[in-house]
């Protein structure tokens, strides 16, 4: 294998694992809700399959759109992580309030979009670059779909070790890399 194939898959694994490290943030929260290990590998899989999803919806639009929609995506991601952590800190003091996104349904696909939104944009710059598209989506799914496991079971452990603050914990951890997309 010749140098230039070992470097380039390095540089793909440092990316997916970066990329993936958000699904990790946000999946640390997410297991802190008490999920059950069923609900987790699929959350697992959905977060995975945006991960392949949107840098290649990236790679294809690379050349026709101009790096403004990139900025716009990583706002909207930035929101809509911190409104599910805001949410999530809300229920955590009232007790009574019914949670309004959940990891299910439509609220799981806002959250693996809103955790995979960076990728979309590194897809912009890999559609200029030439990169090897299927191996590049093929690390992007696995390592966030792995990252997110890990992430929830170390969230989920977490839990028992911190009872009713866990919630609290979660939310937090939600809102604050929703601000680190914002501001950081």
């Amino acid at each position: 294998m010749p140098d230039y194939y070992i470097a380039e898959l390095i540089s793909l694994l440092f990316m997916a694992f970066a990329l993936g490290m958000d699904a990790f943030s946000v999946s640390l929260g997410l297991g802190m809700q008490r999920l059950r290990l069923k609900r987790i590998a699929f959350i697992g899989l959905i977060i995975g399959l945006f991960h392949i999803i949107m840098p290649f919806a990236g790679i294809i639009l690379g050349q026709v759109i101009s790096t403004q929609i990139g900025n716009f995506t990583t706002v909207a991601g930035g929101l809509l992580l911190f409104g599910i952590g805001a949410q999530m800190l809300f229920s955590a003091f009232n007790h009574n309030a019914k949670k309004i996104i959940q990891p299910i349904g439509i609220g799981l696909f806002f959250l693996a979009f809103s955790v995979s939104i960076d990728s979309f944009s590194v897809g912009l710059s890999l559609g200029i670059s030439g990169v090897k598209t299927a191996l590049a989506l093929f690390l992007f799914g696995a390592l966030s779909t792995a990252l997110s496991w890990a992430g929830m079971l170390l969230g989920r452990k977490v839990h028992g070790l911190l009872g009713a603050y866990s919630e609290i914990l979660g939310g937090s951890i939600l809102c604050g890399f929703g601000l680190l997309l914002l501001f950081g």
